[in-house]
């Protein structure tokens, strides 16, 4: 406890130290290999320090440095790193030539950082200019394109929602596939939506058991790494921006019958047709003319046509009647055929997003501020997604041998959420029913002279095909009309998050860093629905309101060495370290029915059926974990990790698993025998092989994670004053880890002074002793059994492909191709399943 308060304390002291040193003026001037044209925005900073400015518009630079400094770091993206030797000058002047992928390209792994060409991983780097280029709410929504291997599945355009995202395929059955996200170098367990895109400074994606192997438990799905940013420059950097666009459809509605004459055509056809089976033509003609209209019997319920009388609708030539016109009035109310599509799905819906920030650096000081105010409009009513958001990263050179790093984030959404507009099949889904219904049926109610009509609460009055309102009714979704309910009902989700990562860092010796860092996420959530009491499914109990209030607290705290040292041609890194993570998710929700007030979505405001309910879980790991690197003159590369985790998801005696890797690359291009291929600036040959953990149990048929799958499970009800259980979830005391053994080869090259870059891997992925529900005989009380069982592969080749058309100051031309295979292949299953898979 008195560490943790002296690091918050420190945390606190933001004032300003002012020291006294003897310093030095640099100049110079920053221009580009390709043409000599000046390069402005280079960030110059002294080696080792937060100390640091920026080149003008004309490449020009002045900096303050202290009289001891040797060293000047020159980075601009796009453009080779370089790091410079100031000793003994005052006029530095640096020519900058593009790079690629960049050899000695600086990338973010697990629990510290590599270069592309030690890395003996599979990995991928998105940055923050790649992430500028599309206006998402949601950072999972940028990912699916860029990586190779990377899928992303969206089954929901609701705004503020994300992807989900697949790395290399599926490898569990009954598990979850999903990977873990990593933001600061901590896990993050809340909605990915919180996270501002124009705050990232960089997106690593690990694919292999090498380079995710360190994340033990949590990483065999792959790891997404999150890097925001931080401060450049010694002079503030102050940044405005603001984005508008419109959102619409991406994929076009299903091409079909839309004519109401040619629907009314084809279903007299058919009805004809069905009768003509042991029947005459005229006794067909007269069965489909007398059905045509009469839901009772089948029919279409609606006539949306006048017709002469005494006349048919559709003759006998299976053609609509040429004297038919549009519309028909029953004396009370007409009916005409209504677009759903056009009628329901919105075209003005602006997306506008607004943000700024500040950020530089001062000799011991480094900070990035940003604010964010984003409001994304769905295509639909009531459907939209607003979001407020903050951040502080600051970084303190306290000591010459302390550094404080602090990254605090505030973000409050706002959601309207139309309910069940992702439910296959659901009455009160818009994009379904608008797709499925006849093109013959009206939308809205219309008086005899054909005006849509108001209620007597100035509501407009939807036609829900029941037959209640007007006398026609639908035989299919009747009682439904999904416009109106989601003119009428409410759904609307509220969010407060706080993620806060502190980290104290000390050099104990040369070489020799200590690292402590606790990083925790707060989201609440409070959620309302009204289900309107006026009209459909629910009109007749006066419609209902539910309300629920959720909770997450999540708390990870790490305690790291790190040792790294160079001995001539021999390069050697390590690390030693523990982990702890848990989290808590609580919610309390209540229900009742008959509301008095049509838009408050409160307890308070309906009075029967009363009912609660609350819930709360926990899950926590417990890791141990270790890596060391090792490279011999920048040639040959290896690397060994591993990682003991303990889960709370299954029983003490089974909550151990021991992780691990071993990777191995070797720079070909660094070789004598290539010193004659100059075209190669880096050929790098690498494989991997390593085993993981899974833990990640699903409820069967859901998405929601099973946190206690060794535990029997029981719901609590009341039975005459008395307390009723009855087993709601049947546990395995001896259900453990589902482990994948990945193994993975390929070849990372740049070449043309990295003009042309790439990588090819292939991989090969064994998940074994699966989580998977058995099914068993219900006459043992249950129908499913938890257990670990089988194994599937999953194996497949990725291509990535970069390539620098133009590359000068002024313009830069690239182009970017990937492609993946892989398949998924069952190997074993239970042997008393006699090679069937039974989903149950």
């Amino acid at each position: 406890m008195k560490k943790i308060a002296f690091f918050l304390s420190v945390l606190l002291f933001m004032g300003t130290l002012t020291v006294s040193a003897q310093t030095r003026t640099i100049t110079g001037r920053v221009t580009s290999g390709d043409d000599g044209s000046s390069i402005p925005g280079v960030s110059i900073v002294v080696k080792g320090t937060t100390l640091g400015t920026i080149s003008n518009i004309d490449g020009n630079f002045t900096i303050q440095v202290p009289a001891d400094a040797q060293t000047l770091v020159f980075s601009f993206v796009g453009m080779a790193t370089q790091e410079i030797a100031i000793e003994g000058l005052s006029v530095v002047n640096v020519v900058m030539n593009p790079e690629s992928i960049g050899v000695e390209e600086v990338i973010v792994v697990a629990y510290g950082t590599t270069t592309r060409k030690a890395f003996t991983g599979s990995a991928a780097v998105i940055s923050d200019v790649e992430i500028g280029k599309n206006q998402t709410s949601n950072i999972s929504n940028n990912l699916a394109g860029k990586v190779a291997g990377v899928q992303g599945l969206s089954s929901n355009g609701q705004p503020g929602t994300g992807s989900t995202i697949r790395i290399r395929g599926i490898g569990s059955m009954s598990a979850s596939n999903a990977p873990l996200y990593v933001v600061d170098g901590v896990p993050y367990d809340s909605d990915i939506s919180a996270i501002n895109n124009a705050d990232i400074e960089s997106v690593t994606v690990l694919k292999d058991a090498s380079s995710a192997a360190l994340y033990g438990a949590r990483g065999a799905n792959g790891v997404i790494i999150i890097t925001t940013k931080r401060g450049k420059g010694k002079d503030a950097l102050i940044k405005v921006d603001a984005k508008w666009g419109n959102n619409s459809r991406s994929i076009p509605t299903y091409k079909v019958m839309t004519d109401p004459g040619m629907y009314y055509e084809n279903f007299y056809r058919a009805l004809y047709n069905n009768k003509l089976t042991g029947s005459d033509s005229e006794t067909a003609h007269a069965y489909a003319n007398s059905v045509l209209l009469d839901a009772s019997e089948g029919g279409l319920g609606y006539q949306v046509y006048t017709v002469p009388d005494g006349q048919r609708l559709i003759g006998k030539n299976f053609k609509l009647n040429p004297s038919a016109t549009i519309g028909y009035s029953d004396g009370k109310n007409s009916y005409y055929p209504d677009d759903w599509y056009k009628e329901a799905f919105k075209t003005d819906n602006l997306r506008q997003e607004y943000n700024v920030s500040a950020s530089g650096t001062g000799e011991r000081f480094n900070y990035f501020i940003s604010g964010n105010y984003l409001e994304d409009s769905g295509i639909i009513s009531n459907s939209d997604y607003r979001r407020f958001s903050s951040r502080l990263n600051t970084t303190y050179d306290m000591k010459d041998w302390l550094r404080i790093v602090s990254n605090m984030s505030y973000v409050r959404t706002d959601s309207r959420y139309p309910d069940a507009q992702i439910d296959d099949r659901s009455s009160g889904n818009l994009f379904y029913v608008s797709n499925m219904l006849a093109p013959i049926y009206p939308m809205y109610v219309r008086d005899a002279d054909g005006n849509i009509m108001p209620d007597s609460r100035g509501f407009t009055m939807h036609d829900y095909g029941d037959g209640k309102v007007v006398k026609a009714k639908r035989p299919f979704m009747s009682q439904s009309n999904p416009a109106s309910a989601v003119e009428l009902n409410t759904e609307d989700f509220s969010n407060d998050y706080f993620v806060g990562k502190w980290s104290a860092i000390v050099d104990i010796f040369e070489g020799l860093k200590a690292n402590a860092t606790i990083g925790t996420t707060v989201e609440n959530t409070h959620y309302n629905m009204l289900q309107n009491p006026y009209y459909g499914q629910f009109a007749d109990m006066g419609g209902y309101v539910s309300v629920e209030a959720r909770r997450f607290f999540s708390l990870n705290q790490q305690y790291l060495l790190t040792y790294a040292k160079d001995f001539g041609a021999h390069n050697v890194e390590a690390l030693a370290g523990v982990e702890a993570y848990k989290y808590k998710r609580s919610a309390l929700s209540g229900f009742k029915q008959k509301v008095f007030q049509d838009r408050v979505p409160e307890l308070n405001n309906a009075i029967l059926q009363p009912s609660t309910s609350s819930s709360s879980s926990n899950y926590s790991t417990l890791g141990i974990l270790g890596q060391v690197k090792y490279d011999f003159n920048e040639k040959y590369y290896g690397s060994l990790s591993y990682r003991r985790d303990a889960s709370s998801s299954f029983a003490p005696e089974n909550r151990w698993g021991n992780f691990w890797s071993v990777g191995a690359a070797w720079d070909l291009s660094s070789e004598s025998f290539m010193d004659n291929a100059t075209q190669f600036d880096m050929l790098k040959l690498k494989v991997s092989y390593g085993a993981q953990g899974n833990d990640k149990l699903l409820y069967s048929g859901t998405s929601q994670i099973n946190l206690y799958p060794y535990q029997d499970q029981y719901d609590i009800s009341e039975n005459n004053g008395e307390f009723a259980t009855s087993r709601s979830y049947k546990g395995n005391w001896d259900i453990t880890w589902e482990t994948s053994y990945n193994f993975n080869t390929g070849v990372d090259f740049a070449m043309f002074n990295d003009r042309v870059s790439g990588t090819i891997e292939g991989f090969s992925r064994k998940t074994v002793d699966m989580l998977y529900y058995k099914p068993v005989p219900p006459s043992m009380g249950y129908n499913e059994l938890p257990v670990n069982i089988g194994s599937l592969r999953n194996s497949g080749l990725e291509v990535e492909l970069n390539g620098g058309i133009i590359r000068t100051s002024s313009l830069k031309w690239n182009i970017y191709a990937n492609a993946t295979y892989f398949k998924n292949k069952i190997i074993e299953l239970s042997p008393e399943l006699e090679g069937e898979w039974i989903d149950g």
